[in-house]
């Protein structure tokens, strides 16, 4: 899709910080499981934190579409960052404006979005991963407060966020179908505990952690939507999310291939460049058709969000399509380089390794295809029975 203008130099603006700020660092955090909370806090104060939410609650009011310019760009130079930035933005802030009131998009979300507070979203259990609604966090009533027992696990930014959309389960007997409810939940509440950090294969500089809730106190004005609806909140903040996952895929392959390409130019073998070499040229072909694929895919679930349209099909596959596509043109990448791309000097390493999880979170590709069968399949009348 063509950009406008203004999308135009946003997409300056955030190649520039990343260029600047996130680059330079990428392979010194990734080896030092460092968070970078510095950038982000720069992030914040340049607005880019922001980037899909109206100017009144501090963002920029780009929409989808800008958050995936944002993903793209970042997740060119470092996935941990475009990770953190997506659990704190797309996934936090956003459930906070899709189902918060005014009170709590005036001083939350604002503050989300200038980068003064820190955020992460907490649905996955150690029981309950593409099993999402069947979750075991409880919540119950007590007073002007709602009481939480329970525990999640790989919680990106849990270790460190400030505030986190909490995920639990209100009315057991109505399980996902207005059972579970959404809360604003503060890690200076008694009752929350940070658990373990995991040790990870890739995304290291982004902390992954497991939670508990013992007893945690809540107060009633921190519930996130209505009572029941939790569920119903997190497949739509899902579903926008799944599309800024496939903008970062596009940004990561998008790299990983003009290294390649650019390699392919210079490296000479047996008196010539192996860009000369029809097994090399084939590569590339394919590499940039894949690329070129996942770009229509990405921008057009975009702005059907952005017209407020239906997009869980369309998220579904580009989560899918893009994820997969990703990892095949790094991999390719690595190829291209021979030995040098399975060293740690360049970040094709690095870039191999943060790939692999994206066809895991945000919901598996598997469920993407369960997601994608039940879409079309209701398109003709059928439901599929579970």
């Amino acid at each position: 899709m063509e950009l406008s203008e203004d999308l135009k130099l946003l997409r300056t603006t955030i190649r520039n910080f990343a260029v600047k700020e996130i680059k330079p660092i990428a392979r010194e955090i990734d080896e030092q499981e460092r968070v970078p909370i510095e950038t982000i806090k720069k992030a914040g104060e340049l607005g880019l934190l922001g980037v899909p939410f109206p100017e009144q609650y501090s963002g920029v009011d780009a929409g989808i579409v800008g958050y995936c310019i944002l993903m793209e760009e970042i997740n060119r130079y470092c996935a941990s960052t475009a990770t953190i930035i997506g659990a704190h933005a797309q996934l936090c802030a956003m459930s906070i404006f899709l189902a918060g009131n005014a009170t709590q998009r005036d001083t939350c979300l604002t503050a989300l979005n200038e980068g003064r507070l820190i955020g992460a979203w907490a649905l996955t259990e150690p029981g309950a991963g593409s099993d999402a609604a069947h979750i075991r966090t409880a919540a119950r009533r007590d007073g002007d407060s709602w009481v939480l027992n329970g525990s999640k696990m790989w919680i990106t930014n849990g270790s460190f966020a400030d505030v986190i959309v909490v995920f639990a389960v209100t009315d057991a007997e109505r399980g996902a179908r207005g059972g579970i409810t959404a809360f604003i939940v503060e890690n200076s509440f008694p009752g929350f505990k940070v658990g373990q950090v995991e040790a990870k294969m890739g995304l290291r500089a982004s902390h992954t952690a497991s939670l508990f809730f013992e007893e945690c106190r809540v107060p009633a004005a921190n519930v996130l939507g209505e009572v029941g609806m939790g569920f119903v909140v997190a497949m739509q903040t899902l579903d926008i999310g799944r599309c800024g996952l496939g903008a970062s895929s596009l940004g990561a392959a998008k790299e990983a291939f003009e290294l390649a390409l650019h390699y392919s130019v210079e490296r000479q073998q047996f008196g010539r460049p192996i860009a000369d070499f029809q097994a090399i040229q084939i590569k590339l072909a394919e590499m940039r058709t894949k690329i070129y694929a996942m770009e229509q895919m990405v921008y057009h679930c975009a702005a059907l969000v952005d017209d407020h349209q239906p997009a869980t099909l369309e998220s579904a596959m580009v989560k899918l399509f893009c994820t997969e596509a990703a990892s095949q043109v790094i991999d390719e990448a690595i190829q291209i380089h021979g030995g040098m791309g399975f060293s740690r000097e360049l970040p094709l390493e690095r870039m191999y390794r943060d790939a692999r999880v994206t066809r895991i979170f945000e919901g598996t590709n598997e469920i993407q295809k369960h997601v994608i069968a039940a879409e079309v399949l209701k398109s003709v009348g059928h439901k599929i029975k579970i």
